[in-house]
């Protein structure tokens, strides 16, 4: 009876002792979490064995087992193992004297100090970044994104050739009785000034017309009163009367309409040549861009993809001047676009000349910069070179280290000139080329200018293409 009582007893002082147990792991769960609640169960555990050995009488199924569940107990305590501490900060005034080896780990095995010694892999510390100036980032967005390699462009220049060939043989077929000129391709891919596939090939289709029929009038002098255009006039009607010439089914109003011709050529490019066949032949994949108002073939080569813009042209008043059958709104819709980019090439380049400058390396890098914007590729090349041209008449350095500041020279102007919706002509003070832009275009152009940052190709990484159609 003595003995059952102090069964009882000890079954009662474990069930207390039990309790005192969950409660500690229940608070030590709520404290130190889930982790620190486990490790300290385990102890506690471990604990309570030792604990009930030492007060619990030996009989000899306890002698029997005892060594295996001290052996147990001791396992469950080295499951804690010492975790190094940090060592503490030492203080500011400290900072300069030597700092002791840290401690060896506790947990490090005795046998370690006999392996001999131990190569630490050394972690390669990244390069520190490097702080590039404005002109250094520029040279290199103009080393990566800005120059076509030359393989390139001559693969480019053959296949313009081919295409102006093939188109030429295909208008004499289709319209023996109009006097079209050899098809000239032409553009910034021939002067040096190509950036990528922003800027297309232009082929020139001229019109050989009559000397002594036509004269020209200035766009100022019409009813569209537009001085960026000319007139073509048929003349001598009393002495040469219509049907005279092979261009007199052309006309409208008596002046030869270049509306009239844009729609001829365009439906024969869209839905009489065969581009495909002559794609084949030269050994790429040619399609007329439908949705443009512009004639522009879209070439798509397995190096490379290239648009070309077919343009009706006319000579104009001076020597190497043209005149373009452009798709104008309004009442200058019949007249003639004066074509700007053969004074501007030639004058860029002879400035350059002069003092070995960097005018026309400063277009190409605004050309890049802004035909990969969402809105300022609107302004277009021809705007951009006026800009350079306005800067490029000032007597200053233009030698390669002030490329950098003559870019920033170069937003300014742009910026001003969008401010007061004004930028004169270069070679004609009267035109503005910004008449061209709608009002709502040029606000939201003055808006992108305003808050421009450089492209990413300036700083790091790539310039990306930005989506023109969500703009306007």
């Amino acid at each position: 009876m003595a003995e059952f009582s102090q069964n009882r007893s000890k079954r009662r002082d474990g069930e207390v002792l039990g309790g005192a147990v969950d409660f500690l792991l229940a608070n030590a769960r709520l404290v130190l979490g889930v982790g620190g609640a486990a490790v300290l169960g385990i102890a506690t555990l471990a604990v309570k064995r030792l604990i009930d050995r030492a007060t619990t009488p030996r009989d000899e199924d306890d002698a029997k087992g005892d060594a295996p569940c001290l052996e147990d107990s001791w396992q469950d305590l080295s499951l804690l193992k010492a975790t190094p501490r940090l060592q503490p900060r030492p203080p500011p005034a400290a900072l300069s004297q030597p700092v002791p080896p840290p401690a060896p780990s506790l947990s490090a095995p005795e046998g370690s100090a006999d392996a001999g010694p131990q190569t630490s892999p050394q972690l390669s510390s990244p390069a520190p970044p490097l702080c590039l100036t404005f002109q250094e980032k520029l040279l290199a967005f103009e080393r990566d994104h800005v120059t076509v390699p030359g393989a390139h462009v001559s693969l480019a220049k053959q296949l313009a050739g081919d295409i102006a060939l093939e188109l030429q043989a295909y208008l004499r077929n289709k319209f023996p009785d109009l006097p079209f000129g050899a098809l000239v391709p032409g553009g910034p891919l021939y002067e040096g000034l190509q950036v990528g596939t922003a800027d297309p090939v232009r082929l020139l289709v001229p019109l050989a017309l009559e000397p002594g029929l036509w004269s020209l009038v200035a766009g100022s002098d019409t009813v569209a009163q537009d001085p960026r255009c000319w007139a073509v006039r048929r003349t001598q009607l009393e002495f040469r009367p219509r049907g005279s010439s092979p261009w007199d089914r052309f006309l409208v109003g008596g002046y030869l309409s270049s509306r009239v011709l844009l729609e001829l050529l365009r439906k024969a490019l869209i839905a009489s040549v065969n581009w495909p066949a002559i794609g084949s032949l030269l050994g790429c994949l040619i399609r007329p861009r439908v949705a443009s108002d512009e004639l522009l073939l879209e070439v798509q080569h397995e190096c490379l993809e290239l648009t070309v813009a077919v343009l009706l042209a006319v000579a104009g008043a001076q020597d190497g001047d043209l005149l373009l059958a452009w798709p104008l709104e309004g009442l200058a819709g019949n007249l003639w676009l004066q074509d700007w980019y053969p004074a501007e090439a030639a004058r860029l380049r002879a400035l350059d000349e002069q003092d070995a400058g960097t005018r026309r390396r400063l277009l190409l890098l605004l050309c890049a910069v802004c035909h990969s914007h969402s809105a300022l590729w609107r302004l277009g090349r021809d705007r951009l070179a006026q800009v350079v041209l306005h800067l490029g008449e000032q007597e200053a350095d233009w030698a390669e280290e002030a490329l950098g500041e003559h870019f920033l020279q170069a937003l300014e102007l742009l910026l001003s000139s969008l401010e007061q919706a004004s930028l004169p002509s270069h070679f004609n003070r009267d035109v503005n080329l910004l008449d061209g832009l709608r009002k709502r275009l040029m606000t939201w152009a003055l808006h992108c200018t305003v808050a421009y940052r450089p492209p990413r190709g300036c700083s790091r990484g790539r310039m990306q293409l930005g989506n023109r159609h969500h703009c306007f």
